[in-house]
């Protein structure tokens, strides 16, 4: 799920900001930015965000500013290095002049600040602000997962709204597979030029009924019903839920697919070709819960 958070901590000359990003997916992914001398807490990180987070790509920032007096190191060889090439080049042109400090001072790399580690305070100002990063950001995955339940809920109704359908155009396959097969036997015959013969009722009607069997979709639909049911009860729970849903949506597709395949009834068709819609629409969605 789609999330920002952002904590700071303020401390003895340090500052601390920890921003947190969340996008979706299906398994935990957490990505740090952080400077070197962070390193040693990476693996606290990591485990502060599994411990609230279970799902999604999570980029945490994480940057310290020193706000106390800070040395600089003079880089000494660079600068040798340099002025000694300023000598060879005034002994080889015949140039005058001497080396500029500001020239020196301007040099890349010349003086850079003392590395004298981030203290313990500063450490914990690091965990401080990576908590209260995570609170913000779970308050606000909450409320965007409000939004996204109910907009699940709908979906659900849709697909109940097209089970009643399907239920009761079934219970009239029967008989449309006995009309369908004396109607193309009728054909057959006056295509062929022979006469009009009396059909073996008992026989059709075996035929039929081996054909219905095949095609019978009761099954199927309660099965849908029953995970709508499930679908439901687990939009409520707190842990583990978008696993469920995502094996709930894909047994919602198999019996689609079966009613599908079971089904010559245009009007049957049509609802399941609905309800896999419907079941696509839940997919997309679901990559967001955890």
């Amino acid at each position: 799920m789609t999330g920002f958070g952002r904590g700071t901590a303020q401390g003895e000359g340090y500052g601390v900001a920890v921003d947190l990003k969340t996008v979706n997916n299906r398994f935990l992914d957490v990505h740090i930015r952080a400077s070197a001398e962070l390193s040693q807490l990476e693996a606290t990180v990591r485990k502060r965000v599994g411990e609230r987070l279970s799902r999604g790509r999570v980029d945490v920032n994480i940057s310290v500013e020193r706000t106390s007096e800070v040395s600089y190191e003079v880089n000494r060889p660079l600068i040798a290095g340099f002025i000694q090439a300023m000598r060879e080049m005034q002994k080889e042109f015949g140039l005058s002049g001497e080396p500029d400090i500001n020239v020196l001072a301007r040099l890349p790399g010349a003086m850079q600040a003392a590395r004298t580690g981030v203290s313990e305070e500063a450490l914990k100002g690091v965990e401080q602000a990576l908590a209260q990063a995570l609170d913000e950001l779970e308050a606000m995955r909450e409320r965007e997962g409000a939004a996204l339940a109910a907009e699940m809920a709908s979906r659900l109704d849709e697909i109940e709204r097209h089970l009643p359908v399907i239920e009761s155009l079934s219970g009239e396959q029967v008989d449309n597979y006995r009309a369908r097969v004396n109607k193309r036997i009728s054909e057959l015959l006056a295509r062929d030029g022979l006469e009009i013969v009396e059909l073996d009722q008992g026989r059709l009607s075996q035929e039929v009924a081996y054909l219905a069997d095949r095609s019978d979709i009761t099954e199927e639909t309660a099965r849908l019903r029953s995970h709508v049911a499930q679908f439901r009860a687990a939009l409520s729970e707190t842990t583990d839920t978008g696993k469920r849903l995502d094996f709930l949506l894909q047994e919602f597709n198999r019996e689609a697919n079966t009613v599908l395949s079971k089904s010559t009834d245009l009007a049957i068709k049509d609802s399941a070709l609905a309800i896999k819609a419907a079941v696509e629409k839940l997919r997309e969605q679901v990559q967001n819960v955890e």
